[in-house]
């Protein structure tokens, strides 16, 4: 980081004119957006927006992730300043990427929040951005594919977890963090064929078609192979990734609701999201950080990479056409 560079950049997240570009700021110190990036509702000329969904009234088990849009937001600004590592290009440069901040909603009123974020997405669908989404409980997921299936049809899904989130539930009222992919795959939102889960170590007889890497599956054949397997799923075809944070081993993401042993190392995931480079991603999410159940910040801190690995995916796609 170049002395003078710290010296003059300050809350660049309100003071810089042109949303590419790195900042170079304090890591203790600043406004914490995402990366540093521009807050801004005005989406022209924008490729990705980065918007937080603190909602966390549809889970099963411990509650608390409607705070992880904040503390991932906050662990972000502890990356460096310089290009993510690994790529041959530098998205933040060569992308104009905004914080398009939080959702807002009726916290009291649940019923009309899942069209509420539908809504949320689709703005930021229809100016030909891609947006990305930081949870929140993972049953904002479904409200999100709503926009996505609007505009591309239905989507390949690209899921990390330790839960296939698919079990029955026909009640499309409803609003269930454990069900919501089952109802995207019922409504069309989600074509199984081209679908992929990653990471699964819980028992759910029914995949709906979907292919199943589960945990033991990578740990004994490799990231290569589970790169090669997902290629040959998904294909060319439009992609949503979905990342929940439990597919993380507990030992490297402690900080959520429904924390299963067995998992996903860190050093895993970084393989295989860096090494999916060029699949036709349009975009994603990272869900289930509920900062009550981890004190050192660790699981926010693995979200904020996971995020910044989704819009190099995403920039990656953007930057070969």
């Amino acid at each position: 980081m170049a002395l003078e560079d710290a010296k003059n950049h300050i809350d660049t997240a309100f003071t810089r004119d042109e949303a590419r570009g790195l900042s170079f700021e304090l890591t203790f110190g600043g406004a914490v957006s995402f990366l540093r990036r521009k807050y801004t509702k005005d989406l022209t000329d924008v490729d990705i927006a980065v918007t937080g969904v603190p909602f966390d009234q549809a889970v099963t088990n411990r509650p608390g992730t409607r705070l992880g849009p904040r503390q991932i937001w906050e662990a972000s600004t502890l990356q460096a300043p310089d290009p993510p590592y690994g790529w041959p290009f530098d998205p933040l440069s060569e992308l104009s990427i905004v914080d398009y901040g939080d959702l807002a909603f009726d916290y009291a009123d649940i019923s009309s929040f899942p069209a509420l974020l539908t809504t949320h997405i689709r703005k930021i669908l229809k100016a030909d951005v891609a947006s990305i989404c930081l949870g929140g409980d993972h049953y904002i997921s479904y409200p999100i594919l709503k926009a996505y299936a609007q505009k591309f049809g239905p989507m390949s899904l690209i899921q990390f977890d330790a839960h296939t989130d698919t079990w029955v539930d026909d009640n499309a009222s409803r609003l269930d963090h454990g069900t919501m992919f089952y109802k995207a795959i019922k409504t069309g939102l989600v074509d199984p064929e081209r679908s992929v889960q990653v990471g699964i170590r819980t028992t759910n007889p029914d995949t709906l078609g979907v292919k199943i890497l589960d945990a033991r599956w990578v740990h004994e054949n490799g990231t290569f192979l589970t790169v090669e397997r997902i290629r040959e799923i998904i294909g060319d075809h439009p992609a949503y990734l979905s990342f929940d944070i439990d597919s993380l081993d507990p030992a490297f993401a402690p900080g959520t609701g429904t924390p299963v042993w067995g998992g996903l190392a860190s050093w895993q995931i970084a393989a295989i999201l860096r090494d999916l480079a060029g699949i036709n991603l349009k975009g994603g999410d990272v869900v289930e950080v509920s900062p009550p159940f981890d004190v050192s910040s660790a699981t926010a801190i693995a979200a904020a990479h996971v995020a910044t690995q989704i819009i190099c995916l995403i920039g990656w796609h953007m930057c070969q056409k």
